[in-house]
């Protein structure tokens, strides 16, 4: 595990993927949430789409996204808040990262990050 953290299992876990409309991001967590519950796990999720439609890449208002909520024990609800935000590009860390719970994992695609869009 990066930085010194100790892996831990956990009973239930809300990951949140997110990037530019038409990136795939509710293709990808449907994805993800078939293959959660091929293995068992119970579910809940969330599509999230963008707040314009067309709106230009790279814009807060064009990201999209997808919340699900696994585990191993009910699941009723897609969560409130993540334990792990997968964001594809800067707009979407940006206009996601305050739903990320203290402590939690953010995973970056960090090719399109540069200065100027930090």
């Amino acid at each position: 595990m990066p930085h010194g953290k100790k892996s831990q299992e956990l009973e239930k876990v809300v990951i949140r993927f997110a990037g530019d409309s038409g990136d795939g991001m509710q293709l990808t967590g449907s994805q993800f949430t078939l293959a959660s519950a091929i293995r068992g796990n119970d579910l809940a999720t969330f599509p999230d789409f963008p707040a314009e439609i067309r709106a230009p890449q790279g814009t807060l208002e064009g990201v999209s996204g997808f919340q699900v909520q696994i585990g191993q024990v009910d699941i009723y609800t897609p969560g409130d808040s993540a334990d792990v935000l997968v964001a594809m590009n800067p707009a979407a860390l940006k206009s996601n990262l305050e739903l990320v719970k203290p402590g939690g994992t953010i995973i970056v695609d960090s090719d399109p990050f540069e200065k100027r869009n930090l």
